[in-house]
């Protein structure tokens, strides 16, 4: 998928691995230890800390590994994929393949990044032409032409345009812009003053410098280019949103007639800018964040040429630094561990999976599914969403807080809501994509040009409903408001270890149906989803009193949230992290529903001394068993929508009645809350 759209369009939940069992399914042998019991550290009551109550004995002797920022289920069933990914593309390299084909390409690309000594006796040269067009800038006109071709090849610049579904017009494809241009994460971390944010500040400086000095320049321009990037990164970081204000999609959605572009940033040749990114005329553009183009015009205006041409310079070559000599990736992990916390790089067929994936994923899906994901595996997992949505329709008819009026439009939404489950019933066509054996970086480069150019083809189509934004080996699922779709690929169906069978109901029901169906289906309802109709046009379709309503109760949880520290002195963003919350305590309360309509629920037999109750809890909990590094751990508090994964346990059963029952949870236990100050939502 174009690396460009932001995530506002889309609803992405991390997930631990989704595994569906047949709903009336025997109860598993003994052959293998118990999936959940196996993994619980009984030292520790429920009450004091549930997270580490199920998952706690697999923590303690399982370390993170030196090339990981975090290690749990998630991990290893990405680590299983990977090695089946490998396999294919092993396979299809020693094939003699049809010209053209998945096999070919796949092969071609797998043996162009495996040969590490061409790559480095190439050294800089792929990467020539573009700095010859870097170097020969000499005004505002050719800066922004070279930035346009950039662009098309994956290298950030300060202006960001991408073709989308309008969001008050789901059916039409529109031009989009958004706040970009920084080289950080996220904006706060050019303003945080704390020790750690200080130090990756100075290591920014330092990588850019090394970095300007590998692809030959000066130390003492290359130090003074660094200081000069940051200090204009750190102009159009003033500029950007917060994390949290760009959940406000009225706020971030600023359509106008397209001559007025020019008006807020007339340093702008927008008609060229268009044309040189191979983009078509467009009467209107949907501007997020008018006051960033704001801000970059008095930039393009006041700042050096010689600035802009270093940021670009590092840009490209950090950009391309993978399919450079080995030094140039190096340096950019070894700059990345203050993110990640990783102590040691991912082997190189690992970094080429990734590489592939994000080219051509598609492909390699294709292949995927014909030997890991049959139609009959597609058709139960088709059927546990339809009982999951039935649980949803039922529980909004009773509640209490929502008028009869905004109910029957939330049913409507609901039934509309399109399901998409295991792989894409039609493929992308890659036949233009050239993928050759010779060149890791051209292959790089042809990719990403043809991704661009395949969302640009879309300005002025209608919109393809039927598309996928994520190949079915990968280990995700997401909800798009303006499509009214879940979307759950194959590779999320995955449990290393455990066949289908051997998982009984109340452990998928935890582990699937909340933590993936429900969640992703609540995804429709939460802060920022329900503002969409069932169509997916963003549209109030609420009354100003349930809509009332439904805030002084998000309320709730935003404050629930912002209490958490999983760190010292760094909290949980409860704002920027609401739609998640939501959608986890969501997930949980109806796939819990549906599970109480099982065999199993109904005969209430213990299995490994655990009730079916406390299997569905402690089965939702083992999705999120695994922990990160600190410096992981930090990251994700400043630049995620997401809650760390302990906290998205014991912070949404906190607040589900049922938790205290099955686990006897009292007044005096850690974890507890009162009934008057728990989430009541859905």
């Amino acid at each position: 998928m174009n690396p460009s759209i932001p995530l506002r369009k889309i609803y992405v939940t991390l997930l631990a691995a989704f595994v569906l069992a047949a709903c009336n399914q025997p109860i598993p042998n003994n052959a293998k230890p118990d999936v959940l019991a196996k993994n619980m550290d009984t030292t520790l009551l429920p009450g004091e800390d549930i997270f580490q109550y199920a998952n706690g004995g697999w923590i303690k002797n399982n370390p993170i590994p030196a090339e990981e920022s975090q290690w749990g289920i998630g991990n290893l069933v990405i680590e299983e994929n990977t090695k089946r990914l490998r396999t294919i593309s092993e396979s299809a390299s020693k094939e003699n393949a049809v010209n053209g084909s998945a096999a070919q390409k796949i092969g071609n690309f797998w043996q162009a990044a495996m040969d590490t000594l061409k790559i480095e006796a190439a050294g800089t040269t792929p990467l020539n032409t573009y700095i010859n067009k870097i170097e020969s800038i000499n005004d505002t006109k050719s800066l922004l032409s070279v930035l346009a071709e950039l662009d098309q090849i994956g290298v950030n610049g300060p202006i960001q345009f991408f073709v989308a579904q309008d969001a008050k017009q789901s059916d039409l494809n529109a031009l989009q812009l958004w706040q970009t241009g920084i080289g950080l994460p996220e904006r706060e971390y050019y303003f945080k003053s704390d020790s750690s944010t200080l130090n990756i500040r100075t290591a920014y400086v330092k990588n850019i410098t090394q970095t300007l000095m590998l692809i030959g320049e000066d130390s003492l321009k290359a130090a003074k280019a660094a200081t000069d990037i940051l200090s204009l990164e750190t102009s159009l970081a003033k500029a950007h949103k917060k994390l949290e204000d760009l959940r406000d999609p009225y706020a971030n959605y600023n359509k106008m007639k397209f001559a007025n572009l020019a008006k807020i940033c007339p340093a702008v040749n927008w008609d060229n800018y268009l044309i040189e990114n191979g983009i078509g005329k467009s009467d209107s553009v949907i501007v997020g964040q008018p006051a960033y183009y704001q801000a970059l015009n008095n930039l393009l205006n006041n700042s050096p040429l010689a600035t802009w041409k270093n940021m670009m310079r590092y840009r490209l070559t950090k950009r391309f630094s993978e399919v450079l000599p080995d030094k140039f990736g190096q340096l950019a992990f070894d700059f990345s561990k203050l993110f990640s916390g990783a102590k040691e790089r991912k082997p190189r067929w690992k970094r080429v999976i990734r590489a592939e994936e994000n080219a051509m994923g598609e492909l390699l899906g294709q292949l995927y599914v014909k030997e890991f994901f049959n139609e009959k595996a597609k058709q139960r997992y088709e059927k546990m969403v339809d009982d999951v949505k039935l649980a949803y329709s039922e529980r909004i008819k009773k509640l209490t807080w929502m008028s009869d009026t905004t109910k029957q439009k939330a049913l409507i939404k609901l039934a509309a809501v399109k399901m998409k489950v295991g792989y894409p019933n039609k493929w992308k066509d890659f036949s233009s994509m050239e993928i050759v054996k010779e060149s890791y970086f051209q292959n790089l480069v042809n990719s990403t040009k043809w991704w661009h150019q395949y969302e640009m083809n879309k300005l002025g189509k209608p919109v393809d409903r039927e598309e996928w934004d994520m190949t079915p080996q990968t280990y995700n699922a997401y909800y798009n408001p303006s499509n009214n779709e879940i979307v759950l690929p194959a590779g999320i169906f995955t449990v290393p270890g455990y066949k289908d069978e051997e998982l009984d109901d109340a452990t998928v029901y935890g582990y699937a149906g909340a933590s993936t169906i429900g969640h992703e289906i609540t995804h429709g309802f939460d802060d920022e989803g329900r503002q969409y109709d069932e169509k997916g046009n963003l549209k109030s379709w609420w009354t100003k009193n349930d809509e009332q309503e439904f805030n002084k109760r998000a309320a709730v949880m935003i404050n629930q949230f912002n209490a958490f520290e999983p760190l010292p002195g760094s909290h949980i963003n409860g704002k920027a992290t609401l739609g998640e919350n939501i959608a986890d305590l969501g997930g949980i309360l109806i796939a819990l529903d549906a599970f109480k309509k099982t065999t199993q629920f109904k005969n209430n037999q213990p299995i490994a001394g655990l009730s079916p109750m406390k299997r569905y809890f402690l089965g939702y909990a083992l999705g999120w068993m695994g922990y990160p590094t600190e410096q992981s751990l930090k990251n994700q508090l400043m630049t995620d929508v997401h809650s760390p994964a302990k906290y998205r346990v014991n912070g949404p059963f906190v607040n589900v009645k049922e938790f205290y029952s099955a686990f006897d949870i009292q007044a005096k236990d850690k974890i507890y809350l009162a009934d008057s100050v728990r989430v009541n939502i859905w």
